[in-house]
């Protein structure tokens, strides 16, 4: 791990992940800073998963305000936790650190994932969702999808089992949470469809199961890229009308971890205009 010059007279805040050049937090939690009239300074980390518990260690020694985590950490940062949210303690998965009497962890994906859905005029309430991927994206934000009153959450991937187990570890709660009977073949048209896989990252398709969409699918991937992503393209071959990416998650998810470090609740709607007009 390199650690970058500190400045003297700003708080340090950073994101950590395994590649991380890529990230987008920087800039995100500069605009906040700047709205809070705050002296920030917000780095990219590369931390190798062999390196992990020592560079927490070393980020805390320097007085490091708060992390946020990205891949392949979600996991790991959660199981390292002294102090785990009841959102990590549920999913297994953190993306936001922070120090005080040992490490905290929480995970503000699912919060991103609400407010972003909500921005884009997105009624979760009583809607059919199926989630793309069991792994610990899909984890991260499956407490608050049934907290915002969805009437059921299928869950398909590759691998059946993955997706049974994920069930297997929520309370269905007012939600219906099911894995598909077959990987193939959906009994009915989503309202929403979810990628949380990250095929699209390597430039890989996620497929989707057989009479998943219909024309008023809202189809939603919560990974990004500059231009449609792999998993939209594909669905707007299929027909669908609805598409976005995850940009609008990253930055709410974000201002949740902001506000938890710093005491203040940054104005998302500029700082996404902001950084789409980079895209």
């Amino acid at each position: 791990m390199h650690l970058p010059h500190l400045l003297a007279d700003a708080s340090f805040c950073a994101v950590i992940g395994h590649p991380i050049a890529h990230s987008k937090s920087p800039f995100i939690h500069r605009q906040f800073a700047e709205q809070a009239g705050l002296a920030l300074q917000y780095e990219r980390i590369d931390v190798h998963p062999d390196e992990l518990p020592s560079a927490l260690e070393t980020l805390r020694a320097v007085g490091c305000r708060g992390l946020n985590v990205t891949l392949p950490h979600k996991a790991a940062v959660a199981a390292l936790a002294v102090h785990p949210s009841a959102r990590v303690a549920a999913t297994g998965a953190a993306n936001t650190l922070w120090w005080d009497d040992g490490l905290h962890a929480d995970n503000t994906d699912g919060r991103g994932l609400v407010r972003d859905l909500t921005q884009w005029g997105c009624e979760l309430a009583g809607q059919k969702v199926l989630m793309l991927g069991a792994g610990g994206a899909a984890a991260g934000v499956i407490p608050d999808l049934l907290a915002a009153g969805i009437a059921g959450l299928w869950i398909w991937n590759r691998t059946a089992a993955r997706a049974a187990a994920l069930c297997a570890r929520f309370s269905p709660g007012k939600a219906q949470i099911l894995a598909p009977v077959d990987d193939s073949v959906m009994p009915q048209a989503m309202d929403l469809v979810i990628n949380a896989t990250s095929a699209g990252v390597v430039g890989e398709v996620t497929a989707l199961p057989a009479g998943a969409l219909a024309p008023q699918t809202a189809c939603y991937d919560m990974f990004y890229a500059d231009g449609a992503t792999p998993f939209l393209s594909h669905c707007q071959a299929l027909g669908a009308r609805q598409c976005r990416d995850g940009l609008g998650m990253l930055v709410e998810q974000a201002a949740v971890s902001f506000e938890r470090w710093h005491g203040y609740r940054p104005d998302t709607a500029p700082v996404l205009a902001a950084l789409s007009a980079r895209q």
